[in-house]
């Protein structure tokens, strides 16, 4: 076996398992089902010594990753992104429309990361990882860890709805001047909070809406699925669109605008902004 990477644990506030505690850390780990390969195969060492599943962390181990000598080098993939803000912790991108997040395939968001960020210094540096998902039409602001440990306090902040997301939207119809909507999805409670900014009337569409949207619960589809729910569907939304108001070749016209919450290293408040595409501007201009 060959080594090919090395990590420090620093001190844990809670105890973990290193199934928690590592995905993400090596570039080969970034997912748990990866991560758990590696663990199967014995590839992976915690103090010297090979790990199982249930291995505690506590900080102070020295975790190492070997690859078998018949390994081929990962393929790196060349997508530029553009970086909104980074430090040595985290950072945020302005994620593009038409590519996933994180996942099997190899073009996403996750594998142009490592092309795009400057490594971080800090002894529990991973390979930079999304903390939560936007949708694959969706644009807008993904934030990202570069450490552990701002990937476990991110993943606790947006568990206990510390971090603020807001987002902005094109829809069709008459809507109210704001609302609450609480229809549940996929039977868990969910609520989306909203506001009208602009409508224009549309030969087409009768009205377009410019609306600024605050998910309170973070449900899969959740905003695009609430809008649909309350007859107001996202311009370009073909999943959940009406069939014959659906617009082609435009996209969604959804994006992810503003993130606010605490940073979980520097304890300093961050509130970051991105303002929507041109194509969300052009249909409001007077």
């Amino acid at each position: 076996m060959i080594l090919i990477q090395s990590h420090i644990v620093p001190i844990q506030e809670n105890k973990v398992r290193i199934q928690e505690y590592a995905v993400g850390i090596f570039e080969l780990c970034k997912t748990k089902s990866s991560l758990k390969k590696v663990i199967k195969k014995g590839l992976l060492k915690v103090d010297g010594e090979i790990c199982t599943t249930a291995k505690i962390i506590s900080g102070g181990e020295t975790i190492t990753l070997y690859q078998t000598e018949e390994k081929t080098k990962q393929k790196k993939l060349i997508l530029p992104l553009d970086v909104i803000y980074e430090d040595d912790y985290l950072a945020i991108i302005n994620k593009p429309a038409g590519i996933i997040v994180s996942g099997n395939k190899f073009k996403t968001i996750a594998n142009g990361l490592p092309q795009n960020l400057i490594p971080s210094s800090q002894n529990d540096a991973v390979n930079p990882q999304p903390v939560h998902r936007l949708d694959y039409p969706t644009t807008g602001l993904l934030l990202v860890g570069k450490i552990s440990t701002a990937i476990l306090a991110l993943n606790k902040l947006f568990e206990n709805k510390e971090i603020q997301k807001e987002y902005i939207a094109v829809t069709i119809g008459k809507m109210e001047s704001s609302g609450t909507i609480n229809f549940p999805i996929d039977n868990k409670k969910s609520s989306s909070r909203y506001e009208v900014i602009k409508t224009v009337s549309s030969e087409r569409f009768e009205f377009l809406n410019l609306v600024k949207l605050y998910p309170k619960t973070g449900r899969r589809h959740q905003l695009r699925k609430h809008l649909s729910l309350l007859g107001n569907p996202i311009l370009g939304d073909k999943e959940y669109g009406l069939e014959n108001l659906i617009l082609n070749g435009k996209g969604l016209y959804l994006h992810a605008s503003r993130l606010q919450f605490t940073h979980p290293i520097t304890k300093l408040p961050i509130d970051i902004s991105n303002e929507a595409q041109k194509k969300f501007r052009k249909i409001f201009a007077t």
